[in-house]
């Protein structure tokens, strides 16, 4: 029997990783985090979602560990925290060889198709 719990609240704090991540607005908000901390007007701008909405995000993204807010003046700052993505990488450990392999294989090709331009 699956323990998924598929009714779960996406908002809700304690949602799996995975759940955190499937809503794409998240997923962007990460994205542009990725370059370094931001103010909320930035991930606005960037995502072109309304505040609302990015508000509503960001407080998913802090409650369950993604990110943690500073205040800096009147703007508050975020950021990413690595523990969650951690734990992501950890999950999908046993699943890397589906790409690495392939990634190997790609990259052997591409070796002897260089090979092949220079003779």
């Amino acid at each position: 029997m699956s323990s998924v719990d598929h009714d779960a609240d996406p908002d809700a704090p304690s949602t799996t990783v995975h759940t955190v991540l499937a809503l794409p607005l998240r997923r962007e908000i990460l994205d542009v985090l990725r370059e370094g901390p931001a103010p909320v007007g930035t991930l606005i701008e960037r995502t072109g979602a309304p505040q609302a909405a990015v508000s509503k995000q960001l407080r998913v993204l802090r409650e369950n560990g993604f990110v943690e807010a500073r205040a800096e003046g009147r703007q508050r700052w975020y950021a990413l925290r690595p523990e969650p993505f951690a734990q992501l990488a950890d999950w999908l450990s046993p699943y890397r060889w589906l790409w690495e392999d392939r990634l190997d294989r790609l990259g052997d090709r591409l070796d002897r198709m260089e090979d092949e331009e220079t003779t």
